[in-house]
């Protein structure tokens, strides 16, 4: 039997079979159902306000709805059988089931242009939450273990050649500053999300009295949104959300691939636990990072999620089209790999041990304590330019003598300035 369609009315034939499949959006688009119910929730009482519904009609419309979200509470495949369109149509389809014709009114004045919107912005809105929350608790296990080791020392880095001493926690903690600029991202995004779209119809607005500032306060939005075309047509909150996902992947990976380095034999700062580590299925002594480079892979992938939707969007002609069906897979997988990376980047400092002698001893190589041999000169009123070049040459010498610069007897010094 041919499946019926929200819009079938103008059409007089079926269906191509490959068209129907591509078009169809329910296999990934069932993750707004709460969203989808939440929002159907608001606006029939949004109808009952604009006359539409009588206030018994709203009452067995809401408890249909809630019955729906509550059989997919209790068996999350129950919509994966269905043959809907679309999470949309699903949730028509299942009320019309409950309550018969009453929930095709449902649908009065408002579009699936407005209602994905709205679905989408409420369903962001709910997992920006949990990710700030993941984030606080990897800043709080960052922030613990810096404590615990705050007095190891390590050589400071630029260019990859060690540079200065620093303190382990300082290092630390710099990546903390950029997890804290990063939840500035998110709180940012959550405004421009925090807009109501519904009630915009498909694009025009709706000639029957819906209260769209009521409709926010229902859905606990700040506002609603000024202009029903842009309204339907926007996708910035999308891009918003996935900007601050790269640039937090970004520094994730950043992270990782300082660790990935600090955990090899060449560096060996850092053991990481069994428990977050492979083997290699041919070398029997290896034990492999692949949490860590997990997490730097994963960066690509978010990435690559914003620079496709940047693309869908960049060409699309004022207000809805189907390519804007493309906003939801890359933004979906974008928001389970940040929830898991989070996850997993608190599991490694659950799971992670320092090596400070080894740490202190290559700190205490390398001439790291050049620039304070420089510093000293110049409280000697030596200016600095003149005392980085003694400084390169009592390097050079101390290089051809094997020795640190703390073991230089000080009559090599004086041979460079009487100063010292």
């Amino acid at each position: 039997m041919a499946r019926k369609k929200l819009w079938g009315g103008r059409f007089s034939s079926e269906q191509d079979d490959f068209f129907a499949k591509f078009n169809d959006s329910l296999s990934f688009d069932r993750e707004l159902l709460e969203a989808d119910i939440e929002g159907s929730i608001a606006y029939a009482r949004a109808l009952d306000r604009a006359g539409v519904f009588s206030a018994k009609d709203r009452g067995k419309v809401e408890s249909g709805l809630r019955a729906v979200l509550e059989q997919n509470r209790r068996n999350p495949n129950a919509i994966a059988s269905s043959s809907a369109e679309d999470v949309h149509s699903y949730v028509e389809e299942a009320l019309t089931e409950r309550i018969g014709s009453l929930a095709l009114k449902l649908h009065t004045g408002r579009s699936r242009n407005d209602q994905v919107a709205t679905d989408l912005r409420l369903y962001l809105r709910r997992k920006e939450a949990e990710i700030e929350k993941k984030m606080n608790r990897l800043l709080i296990a960052l922030a613990d273990f810096a404590e615990k080791n705050i007095s190891a020392m390590l050589p400071g880095y630029t260019h990859l050649q060690r540079a200065q001493p620093v303190l382990f926690s300082h290092y630390l903690l710099a990546y903390g500053e950029m997890l804290l600029r990063d939840r500035q991202r998110l709180r940012e995004s959550l405004e421009r999300i925090d807009v109501c779209p519904l009630g915009s119809g498909a694009l025009s607005g709706t000639v029957y009295k819906i209260d769209r500032n009521a409709l926010a306060r229902d859905l606990n939005f700040a506002a609603a949104s000024l202009n029903s075309m842009d309204a339907v047509a926007d996708r910035d909150f999308v891009l918003d959300f996935l900007f601050f996902s790269s640039t937090l992947m970004m520094h994730l990976s950043r992270f990782s691939e300082d660790l990935i380095l600090y955990n090899s034999a060449e560096f060996s700062f850092i053991q990481l636990d069994d428990s977050i580590a492979s083997g290699s299925s041919l070398m029997p002594q290896k034990k492999n990072p692949d949490a860590l480079e997990l997490v730097r892979a994963k960066a690509g992938r978010v990435l690559g999620h914003l620079v496709a939707m940047m693309t869908v969007l960049k060409g699309l002609p004022m207000t809805y089209n189907k390519d804007l069906q493309e906003d939801k897979q890359g933004l979906f997988d974008a928001i389970l790999t940040v929830e898991n990376c989070l996850e997993m980047m608190r599991r490694v400092f659950a799971n992670i041990r320092i090596c400070p002698e080894r740490m202190l001893e290559s700190a205490a190589t390398g001439y790291l304590n050049a620039t304070e041999l420089a510093d000293y000169l110049v409280a000697k009123k030596t200016p600095f330019r003149e005392a980085h070049e003694i400084v390169g040459k009592i390097v050079v010498r101390a290089s051809e003598l094997g020795m640190r610069l703390e073991e230089m007897p000080i009559r090599e010094y004086q041979s460079f300035s009487p100063i010292f």
